[in-house]
């Protein structure tokens, strides 16, 4: 039932995105290029030249990440503990083995990439393979392998394809609030454009970050379904926080921190909304009830 709602929690969050996206578009549309009824040309503009880009992105993304992190693309033989507890894993949920890569840092954490299972990447750092054991291991590549089986690559690269073309749309909008669109000197259209170009890639990039936020959840429950085991990601979680705020990875682009399974970027109170992750506490209390449901304690 809490997958479901995960579902039906994104599926929200999406139509809001292209409500709030339709609105850019009706005063784009409607203000900048003259009349009222060019708010659809407008937001399709808009949101076609977002779509080219972030589509260039889905296509090379993990290439991207990957070299971003100076990830190396291992065998069996350069990383067996990995690649025994990949392919268990991978055994386990059903999915094809992906490739493993190995991070060159000491700061412990993993994730997936790849735009579906057939062309998915597990990477792991040398500082995980470190500090956790083998079922605190499993614990984390399951939840990988649950972002590879609910292609939450491909949910998050539409989230930021709407996020990206309303912050753009909006630019335009503010541009035009101070320099007059189609012709117009309307006072009250200009605050119009200026209210919208500031509140709408706040609003949009909120909703981007709590669509990533519900797929983290649904990846832990998920992972933990896999194993049958939820304490073993709980634990591996609590490793995993106290060794990334101590030692915080140095490499890399933090716009890409929603990928790690531990978010690199720690913070509290007003930031935790603009966190690409939940609270390590709530995730860690869910798995905690979560095995007390199935009599594990």
């Amino acid at each position: 039932m809490a997958a479901i709602g995960a579902s039906f929690r994104t599926i929200f969050l999406f139509l809001f995105m292209f409500a709030l996206f339709g609105v850019v578009g009706w005063v784009l549309g409607g203000y900048l290029l003259g009349g009222g009824q060019n708010w659809v040309t407008g937001m399709l503009l808009f949101l076609a030249i977002a779509a080219a880009i972030n589509l260039i992105s889905y296509f090379y993304s993990s290439k991207i990440v990957l070299w971003s992190y100076k990830a190396k693309i291992v065998s069996e033989v350069e990383a067996p503990r990995l690649y025994r507890a990949v392919k268990k894993i991978s055994d386990m949920s059903g999915l094809p083995m992906p490739r493993i890569a190995v991070v060159p840092t000491e700061t412990p954490n993993a994730f997936a990439t790849g735009r579906n299972p057939k062309n998915a990447v597990v990477a792991a750092t040398e500082g995980i393979l470190k500090i956790l054991d083998d079922n605190e291991l499993e614990g984390v590549l399951a939840h990988e392998m649950a972002h590879i089986k609910d292609r939450d690559i491909l949910v998050m690269t539409i989230a930021a394809t709407l996020a990206g073309a309303i912050s753009f749309a909006a630019r335009f909008a503010f541009y035009g609030s101070l320099f007059g669109g189609g012709g117009r000197r309307d006072n009250g259209a200009a605050i119009l454009m200026l209210v919208v170009a500031i509140t709408a890639p706040i609003a949009a990039l909120l909703v981007q970050l709590a669509i990533s936020r519900s797929r983290e959840y649904k990846a832990d429950q998920e992972g933990a379904m896999i194993i049958g085991k939820p304490l073993f990601l709980a634990r591996a979680l609590e490793k995993l926080e106290v060794a990334n705020r101590r030692n915080p990875m140095k490499i890399g682009n933090p716009a890409s921190s929603s990928l790690w399974i531990v978010n690199p970027i720690s913070g509290g109170g007003f930031v935790r909304i603009f966190m690409t992750h939940p609270p390590i506490k709530d995730r860690i209390d869910r798995l905690r009830k979560m095995a007390d449901q199935m009599g594990q304690y």
